[in-house]
């Protein structure tokens, strides 16, 4: 095991820390140069003015990209170190200012890297812990004297899967069995449709951190402790992500993807987008950004609107993402120019302006198990797919496409595919993957909704080891018996939808043309269809064998009579109430020979006349019959265009119900979005309230327009006011203060920008200091004034009584000083 030491120093001085660091180690200390192979204990440390990243397992060095200001260092070496050692990475924060290494240890957490963290109260500095901390980063907290043995003990511990190990790994696969279920009892989410190597290795990592050998015992350990259950959670959900991810990709959606939406969409079409898998919303908020600078660029006549769909499993990322506040690093991903664009600086970071907040809405949804958001023009889901497993990927795909608008663009990960969906999308560039909905034979098809995704049973079947059947002989000489001997045989529900078929059934059945339809009397042969389906309905009536003899089929240009047998069966289990229909072949009738001619002196009239009767009765009735036939034929067609009508209409109410069921879902978030920020209002309501009434001091506020907007209680002594008076002008106002220039000052207030202050007495004999202040918004507008009265009469009171004293003792009149009305202005803080 080799160690990376990684400090801030000052670009301008020689570091000393390897000779320092040489006093306390047996282990080779050298301070880095470019291109130096790391080796087993070594300790490596990086130089003065140097950014340092690795390769391959070689340290190179890289000048910083600006000489001062903000540098993050650590980030960017943790960030190498995640790409280049995987989840053999180890990243450790000891005591430092500011949040440097926290966006690096999320690129650890995402490929399954160990992060520990200085515990804060033994840091002199607790500035990088916490930030470390706070974000959900740290698999370990400890002081820095255990932090090496945790690290020894995690790295000591056996892998669990040794590929030699094939009667471990069978346990295992036991083992995780109970732990997705244990998850899904405790947060109500099923992972049996995540990847196994991907469970396997979260799984592992959180063993190693707790010393725990078997998974067995780890099971025994999530059992008995709720906390660790959630943390596990955490760690599948692998919530990594940062601003403009990708740049090319960015570049792509600036460029050429939303330019061409904009401009074959109509004018009053509002662009819809869902980021599913958003985590802390970098993504979402990095794509409302680029819109807002295409629209700023292009300029479009119509005045045209985006509205981003961000969803994700984790209810603490969503969460973190409505507030819009982000660290100090994300300066390393966003350009200054978005940062005084689109970011408001506060006192730990920065904060997404409104203008942008307002284009996302976030809500949890779980893209398994929930309806989708429709109608849309973008779908962005990257670097979530490769966590799933393949069938579950597979039925994303036609869902993908149902939820997007004809012409729609799918964005997937750099290493992620539409698999079978090509036929539904097609790739708009070569290395970058963006893909279009184009127009699909499956477009009619019904599409399956998350909550009908059924992959428990198939992943238990992929995690269930193999199991050898013994085919016996009996078995192989039935099988024989049945496929040579038995007559075709199908098996149907009392709908005629065909359920099982036996034998050779070509001759009697073809599929029908256009969409494929496993519909007995769709699929069988002219000569059958009309009488087989009267035997069909007297068989479900009857609840008896309806047996049918020499019947004529026309099959592969011959002719073949049958005699057919429909049961209704009444056997308990699966067959119950089914249909059985047997064909079983006959010979061609050979036709009867003439008969000889009798005598003609034994042949009577009489005869002649009673057989020319028989002979017209029958052809009268043979015609009777065929008219009959043929009506009923034409009733039967009818019913069977009648009947497809009702499926069209079943398919196209089905289609509506997923579609409330989507708008359902989506008017739920708008709701949700909705009362967290009623929430956080009223909070800052009250809290507000709270402060103005316990400063005891009269604020009155105004708008632009020398409106009443806010007041408080001790206000009322001082300006007559009531609640209703809110909105009124403040000149129209009756006020117990002798000068009546306050209105001018607000107004010069306003121009200026200048903070007055000056004292004023009332008609009473009470004395204010006045203060006049800008109201400024947090996006740094001017939206009024804030006026305080602060009670000086007690001071003013204190002032005369001296005076008097001064002249008691000198015997001298004390000239009273007249009250100051020349303003203190002081230029506000921009």
């Amino acid at each position: 095991m080799a160690f990376v030491i990684v400090q801030h120093l000052d670009p301008t001085h020689k570091g000393i820390m390897p000779e320092l660091l040489q006093r306390s180690t047996g282990m080779k200390v050298l301070q880095v140069k470019d291109r130096t192979m790391v080796h087993p204990d070594f300790v490596y440390v990086i130089p003065p003015n140097k950014d340092m990243s690795i390769l391959h397992g070689m340290l190179h060095l890289l000048a910083p990209s600006s000489p001062r200001g903000l540098r993050l260092p650590i980030d960017f070496f943790l960030r190498t170190l995640a790409q280049d050692q995987q989840e053999h990475s180890v990243g450790v924060i000891l005591s430092g200012m500011g949040t440097d290494g926290t966006l690096g240890l999320r690129a650890i957490k995402e490929k399954a890297g160990l992060v520990l963290v200085q515990e804060p109260s033994t840091a002199k500095f607790d500035s990088m812990p916490r930030s470390a901390i706070d974000a959900g980063l740290a698999d370990i907290v400890a002081p820095v004297g255990e932090l090496p043995g945790k690290i020894l003990s995690y790295l000591r511990r056996t892998p669990l899967m040794a590929p030699s190990e094939a009667g471990l790994e069978d346990k295992a696969q036991g083992a995780l069995g109970k732990i997705i279920v244990l998850l899904r009892t405790h947060t109500g989410n099923d992972f049996s449709y995540y990847k196994r190597n991907t469970l396997y290795r979260r799984v592992e990592r959180r063993m190693g951190i707790h010393q725990i050998e078997k998974m067995a015992g780890y099971v025994r350990f999530l059992q008995q402790n709720s906390q660790e259950l959630d943390l596990l959670f955490k760690e599948l959900l692998i919530g990594v992500t940062n601003f403009f991810r990708d740049p090319a990709v960015w570049e792509e959606l600036r460029s050429k993807i939303i330019p061409e939406l904009l401009t074959t969409r109509a004018p009053v079409h509002a662009l819809r987008a869902w980021v599913p898998g958003c985590s802390t919303g970098e993504e979402a908020y990095s794509l409302a950004m680029v819109y807002r600078e295409v629209v700023e660029e292009l300029k479009p006549k119509a005045n045209f609107t985006l509205q981003i769909f961000a969803t994700d499993l984790d209810r603490d990322a969503i969460d973190k993402a409505r507030t819009g506040a982000f660290s100090d690093n994300i300066a390393a991903d966003v350009s200054p120019e978005r940062l005084s664009r689109f970011f408001v600086k506060e006192e730990h970071g920065y904060r997404v302006r409104r203008e942008i907040r307002e284009m996302v809405i976030f809500a949890p949804q779980n893209i398994i198990m929930d309806p989708p958001f429709t109608k849309l023009d973008l779908l962005s889901c990257r670097n979530l797919l490769i966590y799933l497993t393949a069938e579950v990927q597979k039925k994303l795909m036609p869902l993908f496409y149902y939820s997007l608008n004809p012409g729609g663009v799918l964005l997937l990960g750099s290493a992620e595919t539409v698999g079978s969906g090509t036929d539904l999308f097609s790739p708009l560039s070569g290395k970058l993957r963006f893909f279009r909905r184009i127009e699909s034979s499956r477009r009619h098809e019904l599409i399956e909704l998350p909550s009908s995704f059924s992959v428990g049973t198939s992943i238990r079947n992929e995690m269930a080891p193999a199991t050898k059947v013994a085919v016996s002989l009996q078995s192989q000489a039935d099988q024989l018996i049945l496929r040579n001997y038995a007559p075709p045989t199908l098996i149907t529900n009392d709908k005629g939808d065909i359920f099982y078929i036996s034998g050779r059934t070509g001759k009697y059945l073809e599929p029908a043309a256009g969409k494929a339809n496993w519909n007995l009397f769709a699929m069988v042969r002219d000569g059958l269809r009309f009488e087989l389906s009267i035997a069909f309905q007297k068989a479900l009536r009857q609840k008896e064998t309806v047996r049918l003899h020499g019947l004529k089929v026309e099959a592969n240009g011959g002719a073949q009579h049958v005699d057919v047998s429909v049961q209704r069966l009444d056997e308990p289990g699966p067959l119950h109430d089914l249909v059985m229909i047997v064909f079983t072949d006959i010979p061609t009738p050979v036709p009867a020979k003439a008969m000889k001619e009798p005598a003609k002196n034994v042949r009577s009239t009489e005869a002649e006349r009673e057989l020319l009767r028989v002979r017209a009765d029958a052809r009268a009735s043979h015609e009777e019959m065929q008219t009959s036939q043929e009506e009923i034929r034409s009733a039967n067609e009818e019913l069977q265009s009648t009947n497809e009508e009702l499926q069209s209409t079943n398919e196209e109410l089905t289609t509506s119900k997923e579609e409330m069921q989507s708008l359902n879902e989506e008017l739920q978030t708008v709701n949700a979005e909705l009362q967290a920020k009623v929430d956080e209002l009223s909070r800052s309501s009250n809290d507000m309230k709270n402060l103005l009434d316990s400063t005891d001091i009269a604020t009155l506020f105004l708008d632009r327009k020398l409106n009443v907007r806010r007041f408080t209680p001790q206000t009322t002594k001082i300006i007559k006011l009531i609640p209703s008076d809110v909105g009124r002008p403040v000149t129209d106002l009756v006020s117990e203060l002798r000068e009546t220039t306050m209105a001018a000052d607000v107004r010069e207030v306003l121009r200026t920008l200048i903070s007055v202050e000056k004292p004023l007495t009332t008609l009473d004999g009470r004395w204010f200091t006045t203060r006049i202040m800008p109201y400024r918004t947090m996006d740094d507008r001017i939206d009024g004034v804030v006026i305080t009265f602060t009670d000086i009469t007690v001071a003013k009171a204190l002032e005369a009584k001296l005076r008097r004293r001064q002249t008691s003792i000198t015997g001298k009149p004390v000239k009273a000083s007249k009250p100051s009305t020349k303003a203190k202005a002081q230029r506000s803080r921009p």
